[in-house]
């Protein structure tokens, strides 16, 4: 269907620690790509199929994840290396009924990506 994530492609410096990285953070399965591990990984993301490729420090597309609990998701990000951007994308109380939490993030190498707690109901 229009407008599902098909695919997710993650640069970094090296793949294989950032593949380490987001397998912790989510439990994502991990394996060498088609064209071996030097190549890069190819990642099991909640079904959506992804890879990471090294050579690329700092590019990713944006891209969030579904979490259960932001806070919780946050202190794991930091306690693996990355940080979590203080800029406030949540707007008011509706906003946040409505569309949910929203937290911009970067890996232990610098990649940007995102969280996303839904909606409570």
């Amino acid at each position: 269907m229009a407008g599902e994530i098909s695919f997710i492609e993650f640069g970094a410096r090296n793949a294989e620690e950032s593949a380490r990285f987001y397998a912790a953070l989510f439990g994502w399965g991990i394996e060498p790509g088609p064209n071996g591990a030097e190549a890069g990984y190819q990642l099991d993301v909640a079904g959506t199929p992804a890879g990471i490729h090294s050579g690329d420090p700092g590019a990713a597309p944006y891209v969030f994840f579904a979490v259960e609990q932001m806070q919780r998701a946050c202190d794991q990000v930091v306690e693996l290396g990355g940080t979590v951007d203080p800029m406030d994308l949540n707007g008011d109380a509706d906003d946040r009924a409505t569309h949910g939490l929203f937290t911009l993030c970067r890996d232990q190498q610098g990649s940007p990506f995102g969280l996303h707690q839904r909606p409570a109901g």
